[in-house]
């Protein structure tokens, strides 16, 4: 068993056996959207839709120090997102997640900033690849986090194995860096596996972004390596993002995915987006192209779409 898990299980059990909470905090948020969206090439019939969230937190403090914290998410009246975190202090914090969730290479799949989607996220006709290459099982995973030190905070995941749907546990390790002497400068990095199929992958990721001002620009590649065939991949992506106002924010957002195969072309794709808010209103939108859909030459379509979302 390697330290990550011996960690993490000690740091669970402990928890477990420790005496109930002193006190406990709760809260409540909720948000509601509705969205239009279209894409040519493809008939979406009508474009509006809407979807909503609503959110519950409950958190004590136990008497070993160990803070202890369940969030539940109703998604469009079902369970979105469940989780249970123990937070240690100096040994980290350890989280079960029992709804959906992913492991680190799929919660840092682009980092590029974007004031609302990114530049392959939009509703294109088709089914688009995406960099998210991290395991696809998204319940019953284990995340922990852990500071190193000041500027240098660690991630990890294990996903564990699934049937069919994943026939080994994967785990990802990730490092992010913000170092003191560079404000606005933040620096990651993450490697792991993929092991939802016979053909494993070895996964990896670096990115990098800088805030200075008004400006964010942001820089990130990705690897997927599987161990046998041709189906290799590189993800670059490059983003840029404005502050016109506080409360307007407007990007350009890039990717191209470079496969193996001979019979693939590139799967490029480019953004512009926009977010404003006022008070608890946030209208956003993206207008996006992407050539070569899922690496195919004939397939270069465009997509759209129009939030408007509402937080209390």
């Amino acid at each position: 068993m390697n330290n990550l898990k011996k960690v993490g299980l000690t740091a669970l059990g402990t928890a477990l056996v420790a005496s109930s909470a002193q006190a406990a905090d709760f809260s409540i948020s909720a948000t509601s959207q509705i969205t239009l969206a279209g894409a040519d090439n493809g008939n979406k019939g009508n474009g509006w839709s809407m979807s909503d969230s609503i959110s519950f937190a409950a958190s004590g403090e136990m008497d070993n120090g160990f803070t202890i914290t369940h969030d539940v998410e109703l998604d469009n009246t079902q369970i979105g997102f469940l989780a249970l975190s123990v937070d240690t202090g100096d040994m980290g914090k350890l989280t079960f997640i029992g709804g959906s969730s992913t492991s680190v290479m799929g919660v840092w799949d682009d980092l590029t900033p974007s004031a609302n989607e990114e530049s392959w996220g939009v509703g294109y006709a088709g089914t688009p690849d995406t960099p998210a290459n991290g395991s696809a099982i998204t319940h019953n995973i284990f995340t922990y986090d852990y500071t190193i030190m000041d500027g240098l905070a660690l991630k990890a995941s294990y996903v564990p194995s699934h049937t069919t749907g994943a026939v080994e546990g994967s785990v990802d390790y990730g490092v992010k860096f913000s170092p003191s002497a560079i404000e606005g400068l933040d620096v990651y990095a993450a490697m792991g596996e993929n092991n939802d199929a016979a053909n494993s992958a070895d996964v990896s990721m670096m990115a990098v972004s800088y805030a200075s001002g008004p400006f964010t620009v942001g820089y990130q590649v990705n690897e997927t390596d599987f161990g046998t065939g041709s189906s290799d991949e590189d993800f670059t992506a490059v983003g840029v993002s404005y502050a016109l106002t506080d409360d307007l924010s407007v990007s350009v957002n890039t990717s191209v995915i470079d496969y193996e195969a001979s019979s693939k072309d590139d799967q490029e794709a480019q953004a512009i987006s926009f977010s404003h808010t006022t008070g608890g209103m946030t209208i956003s939108g993206t207008y996006g192209k992407m050539d070569n859909v899922a690496g195919t030459s004939t397939a270069d379509n465009a997509a759209y779409e129009l939030n408007f979302k509402f937080a209390f």
